[in-house]
């Protein structure tokens, strides 16, 4: 599991337990927009509090399945901006349109699933397990499915805007990165000689070798170097390349004498 998400599920898990045990931490971290300016800080932890078991299932789930690609794409950092980005937008946006208390990761999570349908809008995912819908169609749904909620006067408890929120905030920083990738890459280490000759041999890897087991994740790093370049790879997928790479060496010369 990469690690943002790793801490992120731990820490959403824990303040769930210590809900039941100390009732009175919704009172001091929900966010309740009539009292933002005497309690600021509300605008992230109202994110790791949750109503009940199904609230936190599904969110935790939505984090572990779409959460551990966008960090291994985007990097621990930029991903944990976007999250939290997309919590505090889904706040303010809850904030001007509704003015309920509201609690949960869903801003969040929206913005983590924007962000799945903006680098594989194709991909399919499956609701409920079974039926297959492309990433693009499922965010273009649940922002319909949003906006009837929010503006058709609702009350089922559900912080629609939040959800809204968590697509606008996401998607602002996304174009944001996406303007302003040249610059990053500009500013990021420039890879070393080693480096550059590692990238000439990964570039290189004849896919129509590599074993049908290793093949999509070899797929996954390429593109991600072809798109970001080598400085956005994690240590795990450089230790996973570099220890591919050996392998088939080692395979292609034969057995040393």
């Amino acid at each position: 599991m990469t690690p943002a998400v790793l801490v992120l599920l731990l820490a959403n898990i824990a303040v769930y337990l210590l809900q039941g045990m100390v009732p009175a931490l919704d009172d001091a971290f929900a966010f309740i927009p009539g009292a933002i300016l005497t309690r600021p800080w509300t605008l992230v932890t109202y994110m790791f509090l949750h109503g009940n078991l199904s609230h936190i299932a599904f969110n935790m789930l939505a984090l572990y399945f779409f959460g551990q690609r966008i960090e291994a794409r985007m990097g621990s950092r930029e991903f944990l901006t976007l999250y939290f980005a997309s919590g505090i937008t889904g706040a303010l946006l809850s904030m001007l349109f509704s003015g309920s208390p509201i609690i949960g990761a869903s801003g969040g999570i929206f913005g983590v699933m924007l962000a799945f349908a903006w680098f594989w809008p194709d991909e399919r995912v499956f609701l409920w397990g079974v039926l297959p819908v492309p990433a693009r169609v499922l965010v273009i749904g649940t922002t319909a499915l949003a906006l009837f909620g929010g503006f058709g006067g609702s009350r089922d408890g559900v912080a629609h805007f939040a959800h809204l929120g968590g697509y606008v905030g996401a998607y602002l920083y996304l174009k944001w990165l996406d303007r302003n990738r040249g610059k990053f890459r500009k500013l990021a280490t420039a890879p070393s000689k080693v480096d550059e000759q590692k990238v000439e041999k990964w570039r290189s890897v004849d896919l129509s070798g590599v074993h049908e087991v290793n093949r999509p994740e070899v797929r996954r790093i390429l593109d991600k170097i072809a798109a970001d370049g080598v400085g956005k790879l994690t240590a795990q997928e450089k230790t996973f390349l570099a220890a591919f790479l050996d392998v088939n060496e080692v395979a292609r010369e034969g057995p040393a004498s």
